[in-house]
């Protein structure tokens, strides 16, 4: 049987300032797909290639009146439930029949390129799927036919590719195989799709001209089954180490934060890192519209909300039943993807009994934020915003003409008066002119932390460098692996001055 591997190992890429100077090329399904990525002078912009195996007009043909065949033949149960090798060797099996019973000759040169099309097509999500293999791609978005697909690349951000959708029945086929794969439906009378794929990334789309005049769209947001680690986002100078041994203290301590900023910024990217520091035997419940969180962790329940299975709502679990539900779990950390209605209350209500939180919203700043706790829809009153410890901004930004993310500022709650006038202190923040961090000593929620536990902020301050300086030490020898840095946290909990002296860390 023919051999692909759709998970190839992951490159490591150069880094460079200069886009005009980036070419590179890397594997994305073995043997048969690869991504190229380069500047194209023409155009004046970074282009994604995808190289698949060339096929000759008879190969197209005999490609086309297999799929034809196999689309009747075929149990798309078997295919999308079993393990990558039974699934291949179904295909094989099937398609080796066909040629048989249709009497179609086929070297076996150009079986090997008609089996990665059919295995791709079948299997796979079409044009698209080599860009789902990659690793690097965190978003595909398609703006209609006969348009280029854009993605967004963690290392090179925005991109043109070189697949477009050329015909609108074949991009509207396409949305229509999104819909089944994520269990949903669309059709002209209901054009909207929002869903998530088998592997948990997030789909959006529309089905009819009418809704967009392009054609059918759709835009991918891919769930990242290993996230970065606090280390990596040092490593990327979206964050100081001082700031993650900040968030660690404060996630031991059980204080409430708020990560804020616009879309795409990084926000969950920055609450995957935090949740890294959460005491390896706590107890987490983390509730989300659509997956996106990977903790490292067995302690823990992600739910995710449910749309309505009918009109009329029924069969609807929102983020306000599950938080309700949440609380009965006894959970020692609740975790909110985004907060944006009704469950913002209970959320609240939770901080104020004791359940220490983290959750995102888009704000461009603490004031915005606080206004929209306090305004319609969600109109808390100031005593239980209170119970916010602290907001992180998270923002992109224009270093060198790349795009990237930054911590922009931490924020402390101080206090919220009755008129919506708000006490804050900031501890930490960026200065986009230097792309530097800076930071001062004096914190509000360490001097909280000190009243409740009972330590003293001289006992906090040498705790909060030790981490800092742990942390600039895995940074310095690089040690960015999932598992690494995870063992890292929990040994450091479990005994701590053996880690510091690992580490040189006196």
């Amino acid at each position: 049987m023919i051999s692909i591997n759709p998970n190839p190992v992951v490159p490591v890429l150069p880094k460079s300032v200069d886009r005009t100077k980036i070419d590179v090329r890397y594997s994305l399904i073995q043997p048969f797909a690869n991504a190229h990525i380069y500047w194209d002078e023409e155009l004046g912009e970074l282009v994604y290639d995808v190289e698949e195996p060339l096929l000759k007009d008879e190969d197209k043909e005999t490609i086309r009146k297999l799929e034809d065949a196999m689309i009747e033949l075929i149990n798309v149960n078997v295919v999308t439930e079993k393990t990558p090798e039974k699934i291949m060797e179904y295909v094989d099996k099937t398609a080796k029949f066909l040629i048989s019973e249709l009497n179609l000759k086929i070297e076996e040169r150009s079986y090997e390129k008609i089996f990665y099309y059919l295995y791709r097509d079948f299997v796979g999500f079409n044009e698209i799927e080599p860009l789902l293999r990659d690793y690097f791609i965190e978003d595909i978005e398609c703006n209609g036919a006969n348009t280029p697909i854009y993605i967004v690349h963690r290392n090179y951000h925005n991109i043109r590719t070189t697949l477009r959708f050329k015909e609108v029945d074949h991009l509207a086929s396409f949305v229509e195989k999104l819909a089944q794969r994520s269990g949903k439906y669309v059709s002209y009378s209901e054009p909207l799709l929002d869903g998530t794929l088998p592997d948990g990334s997030r789909v959006n789309a529309t089905y009819t001209q009418d809704v967009t005049s392009k054609g059918p769209t759709f835009t991918i947001r891919k769930f990242t089954k290993i996230p970065w680690t606090p280390i990596q986002l040092i490593s990327f100078n979206t964050l100081s180490p001082e700031m993650l041994a900040y968030f660690w203290m404060l996630v031991q301590y059980k204080a409430n934060i708020f990560i804020a900023g616009g879309t795409a910024s990084g926000k969950t990217t920055l609450l995957n890192a935090i949740a890294f520091f959460i005491p390896p035997e706590s107890h987490v419940v983390s509730i989300e519209d659509t997956r996106e969180l990977n903790l490292p962790r067995d302690n823990w329940i992600p739910a995710v909300a449910r749309v309505a299975m009918s009109k009329g709502g029924v069969g609807e679990i929102d983020l306000f039943d599950l938080l309700k539900n949440s609380f009965r779990q006894n959970p020692n950390y609740v975790i909110v993807g985004e907060v944006r209605g009704k469950e913002a209350f209970v959320l609240f209500q939770g901080m104020a009994s004791g359940h220490p939180s983290i959750s995102t919203m888009h704000a461009d700043s603490v004031d915005t934020l606080i206004k929209r706790l306090e305004t319609p829809p969600i109109e808390l009153s100031p005593t239980l915003v209170n119970s916010l410890d602290c907001v992180a901004i998270m923002t992109h930004a224009l270093i060198k003409k790349n795009d990237t993310r930054r911590l922009r500022e931490i924020v402390e709650i101080v206090n919220v008066k009755g008129d919506g006038m708000v006490m804050v202190n900031t501890p930490f923040v960026w200065n986009p002119a230097q792309d530097t961090f800076y930071f001062k000593k004096e914190s509000k929620v360490f001097e909280k932390i000190s009243i409740r536990y009972g330590l003293t902020i001289d006992e906090l301050q040498k705790e909060f460098t030790n981490r800092t300086k742990l942390i600039y030490e895995l940074y310095r020898k690089k040690i960015f692996g999932f598992d690494d840095v995870r063992k890292v946290v929990v040994d450091y909990y479990r005994n701590s001055k053996d880690v510091l002296e690992k580490f040189g860390i006196k």
